[in-house]
């Protein structure tokens, strides 16, 4: 087990869309099923916490979404629902925010718009209200590594670490050397979730 030598309770800040197309880029083809790629967020949150070198508490799951909206994509807009309950069901905390559809779809996809905004303020938020002692932020997206300046800064008691898929870009900082928890395709397969929420 790795990562910093403290006890106490985490905090998982989730990036959905992120997490789930690096799955797919490391892992599959691009013709292997939707669901390939799809996680349960506690699962994962639970295999990063598990792997700690000192016994630490899961604290709360958080996961940053995108949510079709129910007149252009009902269909997604129902499987997203369906999802969401699952993850609720599991003590997942789910912030999902809607899409932004460009004014040629369906020829152009919809777009994600202001998710690692709004992760970045609550991982901010949260640590200026001592809701986290310490936290795992599982993303790629060099968006976010202002946020994690920031809580350093600001909040150096912190314990911050960061997780990525294996063979994909770690968040890093040269404020403070951050542990990086890599996710392996093996480890996929404990965290996979193959439903079909469409269904």
């Amino acid at each position: 087990m790795h990562g910093s030598a403290d006890a106490g309770s985490r905090n998982c800040f989730l990036d959905a869309q992120n997490i789930y197309k690096g799955a797919r880029e490391c892992f599959f083809s691009r013709t292997a099923p939707f669901t390939d790629g799809q996680v349960d967020p506690h699962a994962l949150a639970q295999l990063l916490v598990g792997r700690r070198n000192t016994a630490s508490e899961l604290e709360q799951v958080r996961i940053y979404t995108g949510q079709p909206d129910a007149s252009k994509q009902p269909k997604g807009h129902g499987a997203s629902r369906k999802q969401y309950a699952a993850w609720r069901a599991r003590r997942v905390e789910v912030v999902a925010r809607p899409l932004r559809y460009p004014p040629d779809f369906p020829t152009s996809k919809p777009e994600e718009k202001g998710i690692d905004v709004q992760l970045a303020i609550d991982f901010i938020a949260r640590a200026l209200d001592d809701a986290y002692d310490a936290a795992i932020l599982f993303s790629s997206d060099t968006d976010l590594v202002p946020a994690l300046n920031f809580v350093i800064g600001r909040c150096p008691a912190k314990v911050l670490e960061v997780a990525a898929w294996e063979g994909r870009r770690r968040l890093s900082t040269a404020r403070r050397k951050l542990w990086c928890h890599f996710v392996d395709g093996d480890d996929y397969k404990l965290v996979s979730d193959p439903t079909d929420y469409t269904r």
